[in-house]
C-alpha cells in the first residue's frame, strides 16, 4: 500500500493506492511529522490531478481507481461519477439511475461508504428537497466543494 498526504484548502488529504490504482482518498486532520514522501508515479499524477481540480482548471480526473466494496456499492458509486461538474443529482435520481428506484436510503449508505471522495463526486449528491445532506468530511467541505465547481464550471 502506497499512501500519500496532500494539503488541500480544505484540509489535508490520505491518498492511498494499491496495484496501480487508487484506493482510498480522505479527509484527515493531520499529517504524519516528519511528512518526508517518495511519491509513485499514480501518487503523484492525483495530486497533480487535485491541484488542477482545486484550481478550476480540471472537471474530470483521469486516474485508475479501485474502490472496496459490494457489488451495489460499486454500481452507486459507478454511477456518481457520471454526475456532470458542477452539476447535482438527488439520492433518488441514483437510485433509478442503477434500476433500484427505491433504494434511496441503500444509496445515502454507499454514497456514505465511498472510499473515494471528491474524485468519485459523492458531494455532487443532494437530498430530495434540494438540501445538502450528508458528507463524510462534513456538510461544510460538502457546501464548498459544490461552490468551487459552481465558480469555476
Amino acid at each position: 500500500m502506497e499512501i500519500a498526504f496532500y494539503k488541500s484548502p480544505l484540509g489535508y488529504l490520505e491518498i492511498k493506492a494499491q496495484d496501480g490504482a487508487l484506493v482510498s482518498v480522505g479527509f484527515v486532520n493531520s499529517i504524519p511529522s516528519p511528512n518526508r514522501q517518495r511519491l509513485s508515479s499514480l501518487l503523484n499524477k492525483a495530486c497533480q490531478q487535485l491541484d488542477e481540480y482545486f484550481a478550476g482548471k480540471r472537471k474530470n480526473f483521469n486516474l485508475p481507481l479501485e474502490p472496496l466494496g459490494t457489488s451495489f456499492q460499486q454500481k452507486v458509486w459507478q454511477e456518481i461519477q457520471n454526475i456532470e461538474y458542477a452539476k447535482t443529482k438527488t439520492y433518488a435520481e441514483i437510485a433509478c439511475q442503477i434500476g433500484k428506484p427505491k433504494a434511496c436510503r441503500a444509496v445515502g449508505q454507499a454514497n456514505n461508504k465511498n472510499p473515494i471522495a471528491i474524485i468519485i463526486p459523492c458531494h455532487r449528491v443532494i437530498g430530495k428537497s434540494g438540501k445538502l445532506t450528508g458528507y463524510a468530511a462534513g456538510l461544510e467541505i460538502k457546501q464548498k466543494l459544490l461552490l468551487l465547481e459552481q465558480e469555476n464550471k
